[in-house]
């Protein structure tokens, strides 16, 4: 008897509080004309059709949920700064002279360990990887790489390359290297192209004239002019023969051979003084061996017919006719 009463007057409360609230609904929401029982029977109230699951929240709100509070679970991504500080404890702890001025985070590794990029205020940039200790990349050294492997093979897979802007503009970095080696020329192309007794070395290509290879030793920067490495055998990617013999007209310059314009030349060897010896043809006239010392100018120059008796004499130049004898 208690619960029918009291079912009787939640009852009646409730159809008073629907009664009360029509009015109410009636002012805000003009009635939809046109209205069908199918309507009604999908629910669709003040023209607005509810869609399944709304009520209760449907799989792709749960999921947006959960998405939701995993990101406020994950920790934050460093800052700038804190990038830049984790990329200069690596380096610094590597050994290597860098003052990080820009780094960012590339990905991690198969065993999880991130690897960065940092940008060095002076010199080449690098990759580092934050394993223990930390394993350094020099970014001039694997772009110069990748170079020359996709010279032999367009399609080769060159790996981690360094990406930020700084990193990719090797004639700036090269070419300070040009000037503090006392280079002069305007260089307009550079690489690292290799090592040399563990040593880098780099090339760098100047506007209209010979080019050098710079070797970083410990010691300093060691120069080598391209036409010095084409007589042994070597070749230099930014310069042409035209440049090598052109390069010429400086070594010869202030000695008796200056007026050569050289077409040929060949390298004879070291003599005990611990000169370079070799040996021009030249457009006119006589051609020459010359004695070059380290700064890659001629020390002493002998003209073929002089030189006759150094290492077989000139092969380049023609020899010139015996002087015709008289009868007796």
């Amino acid at each position: 008897m208690f619960h029918k009463t009291l079912l009787s007057l939640v009852g009646g409360a409730m159809a008073l509080a629907l009664l009360s609230a029509q009015p109410a609904l009636a002012q805000e929401t003009p009635p939809d004309e046109g209205r069908t029982a199918s309507d009604d029977a999908s629910g669709a109230i003040r023209g607005e059709r509810v869609l399944p699951g709304r009520i209760g929240g449907d799989r792709n709100a749960r999921d947006r949920r959960r998405e939701r509070q995993q990101e406020q679970e994950r920790p934050a991504a460093p800052t700038p700064e804190e990038t830049v500080a984790a990329a200069q404890a690596m380096l610094t702890t590597a050994g290597l002279d860098c003052q990080v001025t820009e780094a960012a985070i590339l990905g991690v590794t198969a065993e999880q360990q991130v690897t960065y990029e940092a940008v060095c205020a002076s010199g080449p940039g690098y990759l580092a990887v934050a394993s223990t200790p930390p394993q350094t990349f020099n970014c001039l050294e694997l772009a110069g790489q990748a170079e020359t492997n996709r010279l032999r093979d367009p399609a080769a897979d060159v790996g981690q390359q360094c990406t930020l802007p700084a990193n990719q503009d090797p004639v700036r970095i090269i070419a300070a290297y040009a000037r503090e080696a006392g280079i002069a020329c305007t260089v307009d192309q550079a690489a690292a192209i290799g090592r040399l007794e563990g040593n880098l070395v780099y090339e760098v290509g100047c506007t209209d004239d010979d080019g050098y290879q710079i070797e970083h030793a410990s010691t300093g920067l060691i120069k080598t002019p391209c036409w010095a490495r084409a007589l042994e055998n070597a070749t230099c990617r930014y310069s042409t023969p035209e440049e090598n013999l052109k390069a010429w007209t400086s070594v010869l310059a202030g000695t008796d051979a200056a007026a050569c314009q050289v077409v040929e030349a060949r390298k004879v060897g070291t003599d005990a003084q611990r000169l370079q010896v070799y040996e021009v043809k030249c457009s006119a006239g006589d051609g020459y061996f010359a004695r070059v010392g380290d700064t890659f100018t001629a020390q002493r120059v002998h003209t073929c017919a002089d030189a006759a008796h150094i290492a077989n004499g000139c092969t380049l130049t023609a020899p010139a006719p015996a002087a015709a004898t008289s009868e007796q």
